[in-house]
């Protein structure tokens, strides 16, 4: 998964979590803390893992601000 694939941060602001405190939440939505926990504690396996790290990296660069474009182009779709 190449992290810079429009496709996977696209993904960020379509897929829900879907278990625990914030399921049903968009994985671009979840609270910086709850990422940071996954990173410190192990991402789930697969694709749900590998979303949550690029959205931990992302939050933790401060660079959510970057998702604002795509998010308006994904409601339009």
């Amino acid at each position: 998964m190449d992290p810079l694939d429009p496709t996977q941060l696209e993904r960020l602001l379509t897929v829900e979590m879907p278990y625990g405190k914030y399921q049903g939440r968009l994985i671009a939505d979840l609270p910086g803390p709850y990422l940071n926990w996954f990173a410190r504690e192990g991402f789930p396996s697969g694709d749900l893992g590998r979303l949550l790290a690029l959205m931990q990296t992302i939050d933790h660069n401060g660079l959510r601000e970057l998702l604002r474009p795509l998010r308006a182009r994904v409601r339009r779709t």
